[in-house]
């Protein structure tokens, strides 16, 4: 077939005409205030549901460079995003049959309700399709009264028999029960443009997987910004399991921006690393920021917590995650994940492992200073703040101008162009440090 055939043949396939907005339709009376749309399924670019299964063998397994390949050039189809996104986040092994996936997804599936049973002892909310959206307990463990009952209900159906019983609370309960009021805050402000959260049942989806990770990641618990980054895995998975181990899997990645101290937040480190890279690749204006007291880049906070949620279209930010799961994908993904171990890193020497790797991660595997692996979501911001370097010197008189003009890129970014540009910062950078 040659490609004018071939191009025919896929703009007449329905499959490759569909309007992601369709897919993930907005409430009408918000529609004239979500950004605009850019993403569009492309033939030949788009990794589409036809191409998905060639990339499967008979057993199942997959070509995960071929699948690379695609997403890199134009993300995934809507209608198999939820799948291809499991191996991009580290889910399954690529090389597993289709049998121990299924093997191993029922596996995790039976872990997560014994999750979700232990948080439901613990608190009978979970798993009610209701959402706390009230403080339920006090920092010493007595349960607060929810002021619209009539005298004999607390604000969370706590178990009747450990009230009953008078049962001290450990601190780790405890702490875990003071989260539940703000992940239901949160749950109930997140994505409420899309009608798919109108339903009740869909909100308290959420905030069961957000509940049941804050008692699972004790360390961290729930910080606000991760319903931001869980609602779009709760949507395109259909069980809540495979959703709750997929968030898990991205929590992983980027657990290190929500660890907390008394004077700091994790995600500075990478404000830091932010500044080191502007200073290398743009010092002019880098130093124009330092002097407006923008050195620091905390206006760039909200655009690494939440991973550009707010700067996209929620379609959008979904094609933007794909291009950098994609781009930073390493084979070594699943077996790392498995072990918790995050420092194995594919061989530079295996020339295999590394055609199997993404455009971004090829780079750092093959640079001569790897001491320092930073995520290709910092030099995106970089490649945002860069393509606004003449209005940014031009305009910026205070740091509330900074502010504002990147604030007004809102809907108008495009994702490709922006992950183009981070590829293009990334390697001026890994030049400029190997020079110095």
């Amino acid at each position: 077939m040659n490609r004018m055939m071939f191009m025919a043949c896929c703009y007449n396939d329905p499959e490759m005409l569909i309007d992601p907005d369709t897919v993930y339709p907005i409430r009408p009376e918000c529609r004239g205030d979500a950004p605009k749309t850019r993403f569009k399924p492309r033939p030949g670019l788009t990794l589409s549901p036809k191409r998905w299964k060639l990339l499967h063998n008979e057993e199942g397994c997959l070509d995960i460079a071929g699948m690379i390949k695609r997403v890199q050039r134009g993300g995934v189809h809507p209608t198999i995003k939820g799948e291809v996104w499991e191996f991009l986040l580290g889910c399954y092994d690529p090389k597993s049959t289709t049998e121990q996936r299924n093997q191993l997804r029922q596996q995790r599936r039976l872990e997560y309700e014994k999750l979700k049973t232990k948080c439901r002892e613990m608190d009978m909310t979970v798993g009610s399709g209701r959402v706390i959206t009230m403080p339920v307990i006090t920092e010493d463990g007595q349960p607060i009264q929810d002021p619209n009952s009539n005298g004999g209900e607390t604000a969370s159906s706590v178990d009747a028999e450990q009230q009953a019983n008078d049962t001290p609370l450990s601190k780790e309960v405890i702490q875990w029960k003071l989260t539940l009021h703000q992940i239901g805050l949160d749950v109930n402000r997140t994505d409420r443009q899309l009608v798919y959260y109108e339903s009740q049942e869909n909100l308290a989806r959420l905030w069961d997987i957000l509940a049941v990770y804050s008692w699972v990641d004790k360390d961290i618990g729930y910080c606000q910004g991760m319903s931001d980054l869980c609602s779009p895995i709760s949507i395109l998975l259909e069980h809540e399991a495979d959703a709750f181990w997929c968030f898990e899997r991205l929590m992983r990645r980027v657990r290190g921006n929500f660890v907390s101290t008394s004077t700091s937040i994790g995600v500075r480190s990478q404000l830091t690393t932010l500044s080191s890279i502007m200073k290398a690749v743009d010092p002019k204006l880098h130093e124009h920021l330092e002097n407006l007291d923008g050195g620091e880049y905390l206006f760039a906070f909200r655009m690494l917590m939440v991973l550009f949620r707010r700067e996209f279209s929620f379609v959008d930010t979904m094609y933007l995650w794909e291009l950098m799961w994609s781009m930073e994908y390493n084979p070594s993904l699943f077996s790392m994940l498995e072990s918790d171990n995050s420092t194995s890193k594919a061989s530079t020497k295996d020339e295999n492992s590394l055609k199997q790797c993404g455009k971004f991660e090829r780079k750092n595997l093959q640079a001569a200073k790897k001491e320092e692996q930073i995520p290709l979501s910092v030099f995106i911001v970089a490649s945002v703040v860069e393509a606004r370097n003449k209005q940014l010197l031009s305009d910026a008189k205070g740091l509330d101008d900074v502010v504002k003009i990147l604030n007004d890129i809102t809907g108008s970014l495009d994702a490709k162009k922006a992950c183009r540009g981070a590829l293009k910062i990334h390697e001026k950078y890994l030049t400029t440090v190997k020079a110095s």
